[in-house]
C-alpha cells in the first residue's frame, strides 16, 4: 500500500477465490496487541467473507514476531492446512533490535514457503512508528490483516488449480 497504487484491500469478494473448502491456520504475535488483535480481527472477517468455514479457521498466538516462523513451522506439521497467515507487528525502537527481528522474520517466512510446498502469508508490519502501524492495521491505509488473508486464499488457490492440473 505504500506505493500508491492499488492494493489487495480494493479487491472486490467476486475476484477472490471461494474458501469454502479451504483450511487455515493463523498464527499472531502477542506482542503489540492492539495493532495484532486489529489485523487479526480483518484477516477472519475476509476469510470467512470469502466463504472458509469458522471451523477451518485455527488461529494460536506466540510470543513476538520472532516466534511466528516457528509457530507457523508446528502449525503446518500439526494440521491439514491450505495456508498459514503469519501475523505481526514490529515498530522500531532505539536499538537494531528492529533490524535483526524483521530480518530473521522475513527469512524465516520465506524458508516456510521454500521448505514446506505450501503459502505462509507475510503479514507482519514493519513500521517506524506506532501511528505508521495503525494506519495499516484499519486505519488509512487498509488493513494488511486483509491484505494476508486475500494472498492466502489467492495463493491456496493457485497451489490448488496446479496440483489439479498435474492429475
Amino acid at each position: 500500500m505504500g506505493t500508491g497504487l492499488k492494493g489487495m484491500s480494493d479487491f472486490r469478494p467476486g475476484e477472490i477465490p471461494s474458501a469454502s473448502d479451504m483450511m487455515f491456520g493463523i498464527v499472531v504475535a502477542e506482542w503489540n496487541p492492539e495493532i495484532t488483535g486489529a489485523l487479526l480481527d480483518a484477516a477472519v472477517k475476509t476469510l470467512l467473507s470469502a466463504g472458509a468455514k469458522e471451523e477451518n479457521i485455527i488461529v494460536k498466538y506466540v510470543p513476538g514476531s520472532f516466534e511466528l516462523t516457528l509457530g507457523g513451522q508446528l502449525m503446518a506439521e500439526n494440521g491439514d492446512l491450505d495456508a498459514v497467515i503469519c501475523i505481526g507487528c514490529v515498530i522500531q525502537g532505539e536499538t537494531p533490535h528492529f533490524d535483526y527481528i524483521c530480518r530473521s522474520v522475513t527469512y524465516g517466512i520465506t524458508d516456510l514457503n521454500m521448505n514446506y510446498n505450501m503459502p505462509f502469508i507475510f503479514g507482519v508490519l514493519t513500521t517506524l512508528d506506532l501511528e505508521q502501524a495503525r494506519d495499516r492495521a484499519g486505519g488509512k491505509h487498509g488493513n494488511k490483516g486483509e491484505e494476508a488473508a486475500i494472498s492466502a486464499i489467492k495463493m491456496a488457490a493457485l497451489q490448488r488449480g496446479l496440483e489439479e492440473a498435474e492429475e
